[in-house]
């Protein structure tokens, strides 16, 4: 017999399809994501500092990139590289400031990002009632 968790499909519980456009995305392509934004981020902060380092002038810029792009778009530059997008409660709305500012925060840390519920949603996402799904 297995245990309830298990016959359950991703993000039936918020309502998304199992697969496809609008279903939660997978945790790899997330973090191919993320990683793409954090070069990104690096090297926008080391058009300033060139020719030393960006060191943590990259976090900066991370948040910056994060909160504009997340605001203004629904998706990071990362995102939509990998056609993802972020679903918010008001899809029709700009996601709100204080979701973004909340979410990438705890996205710097790491680890809350790491801390999964049975949608495979980080703590980040379940704080701030967002999620990242399949845009293509």
């Amino acid at each position: 017999m297995e245990p309830p968790s298990q016959g359950r499909r991703r993000g039936a519980s918020l309502g998304l399809p199992s697969d496809g456009p609008g279903s939660l995305a997978p945790f790899g392509t997330r973090v191919l994501a993320f990683l793409v934004d954090a070069v990104l981020s690096a090297v926008v902060a080391g058009l300033f500092t060139a020719p030393d380092l960006p060191g943590n002038w990259s976090l900066l810029s991370f948040a910056a990139v994060y909160v504009v792009f997340l605001v203004a778009v629904g998706q990071t530059p990362g995102m939509r590289l990998l056609g993802l997008r972020l679903a918010h409660p008001r899809p029709a709305a700009r996601l709100a400031l204080w979701r973004a500012v909340v979410r990438t925060g705890l996205l710097m840390v790491l680890v809350p990002a790491l801390v999964v519920d049975a949608d495979g949603r980080g703590l980040h996402d379940r704080l701030t009632d967002t999620a990242v799904v399949r845009d293509r």
